[in-house]
């Protein structure tokens, strides 16, 4: 028998070790050269790695949620008979892969805003069904079978958005746990190892509140005038055309605040004791997607009219929740957006996404009475409830930038001004 050790490669931008999500494989699974073997994540990134060899599998380190260093054993196959990608050992001699680089995916914006892309998939074995598995775990809550689905991602892998469609045609199921009856006492409990895109985002959410000192500041502004102004431009648009958010005109209004404000466009660069200010607006906006929360960019917010802000949004949102996002896309935000529409609630404390030094969180607009000119109105009121770093932004800079986005919002025609 002739045995070949595959180490854990190394994975880029200085990473040491990196923690095993999934095994694509198991003990004694004969896999092809190219195959995914296992799905690791990094601090930065989630990659598959493909098999170096022909062969079958021997032993496998670790189990999802373990770390593994770089160049430490990962699995072992028996290539006895098989042409290795490498030059074969002679009997019985131990080949070892090399642990060196391979192609990851691009970094993330780091936590809340934990934008996390795949590297290129390798092309599945006939058969085997290639999912995340966060959309294997969906589709086991939900009862679907995934080798039904059709995939549309590279080499017929499924995506987030392939599973939801199955289950819009799917009648609930019948399989699995039912709903107990009414009145009758419950006992167990359910434990979910922390591990993926799910422990990156708690550490660095940790890290941001740990480190950052933030300072929280709430306005409500009157989005009266600019909600008549959305729905008229989307009566101008033809039939079945996207529609118009609130978000696109506020990632406009923003755009013009922050040339009087570049201090809150900026990063701290912590290696260096630096603030650094940035001339474009690379615009970052939250998003949830069933891997977790990503914040996918929209690159030089400042070059782009409403209608290009609106497109971009959609295109690179949809981008990071079907996990189709490139490196450009997930990376280099100066400055977030969070909002959680109609989920917005009255207030909220957003968290900043370091290395960034301020983030503007949204609120739900709705409908309520207010004291206009001495007599009552009803006014579509919404809340910005945004947070600073308080080391670099001072508490009356981060009031004044929050009081002239709501001067802007206000009165939305100042929003298409060139000061």
């Amino acid at each position: 028998m002739s045995r070949f050790v595959f180490k854990m490669p190394d994975l880029g931008e200085g990473t040491v070790e990196a923690e095993v999500v999934e095994w694509k494989v198991s003990v004694g699974e004969v896999v092809q050269e190219d195959q995914v073997i296992a799905e690791v994540m990094t601090d930065k990134a989630a990659v598959e790695v493909p098999s170096p060899v022909t062969g079958r599998v021997l032993s496998l380190t670790g189990q999802p949620g373990d770390m593994v260093a770089v160049g430490s054993e990962l699995i072992v196959f028996d290539i006895s008979g098989e042409a290795p990608a490498q030059a074969a050992p002679s009997a019985g001699e131990v080949a070892v892969a090399p642990a060196g680089p391979v192609a990851a995916a691009p970094a993330p914006a780091p936590a809340p805003a934990v934008a996390i892309a795949e590297a290129a998939v390798a092309p599945a074995l006939a058969g085997r069904v290639m999912a995340s598995p966060a959309t294997r775990r969906r589709a086991r809550e939900a009862g679907v079978d995934l080798s039904q689905v059709t995939g549309s991602g590279p080499g017929g892998r499924i995506q987030p958005g392939d599973l939801e469609v199955a289950l819009a045609g799917k009648a609930p199921p019948a399989a699995g746990r039912a709903a107990p009856a009414a009145g009758v006492a419950r006992s167990g409990t359910e434990e979910i190892k922390v591990i993926g895109v799910r422990r990156v985002i708690a550490q660095r959410m940790t890290e941001a509140k740990r480190n950052i000192p933030h300072f929280a500041y709430v306005e409500e502004v009157d989005v009266t005038e600019l909600e008549s102004l959305r729905q008229h431009l989307n009566a101008q648009l033809a039939r079945g055309a996207d529609r118009y958010t609130l978000l696109p005109f506020i990632v406009a209004a923003l755009v013009r605040v922050l040339d009087g404000f570049p201090q809150c466009n900026a990063h701290y660069d912590e290696s260096r004791g630096v603030i650094v200010r940035h001339h474009p607006v690379h615009v970052g906006i939250a998003t949830q997607t069933p891997d977790g929360l990503k914040v996918p960019v929209v690159r030089n917010a400042e070059a782009r009219g409403l209608a290009g802000i609106a497109a971009e949004i959609r295109r690179v949102s949809e981008a990071a929740r079907t996990g189709t996002a490139k490196r450009d896309e997930l990376t280099g935000s100066t400055i977030t957006v969070t909002s959680l529409g109609r989920l917005g609630g009255i207030v909220s404390t957003p968290v900043i996404n370091a290395p960034e030094v301020a983030i503007v969180g949204v609120n739900k607009a709705v409908e309520r009475p207010v004291v206009q000119n001495g007599a009552i109105a009803v006014r579509r009121m919404m809340n910005l409830s945004s947070s600073f770093d308080h080391r670099f932004v001072d508490g009356f800079d981060a009031a004044a930038m929050i009081q002239a986005l709501k001067d802007r919002l206000e009165h939305p025609a100042t929003i298409f001004i060139q000061d």
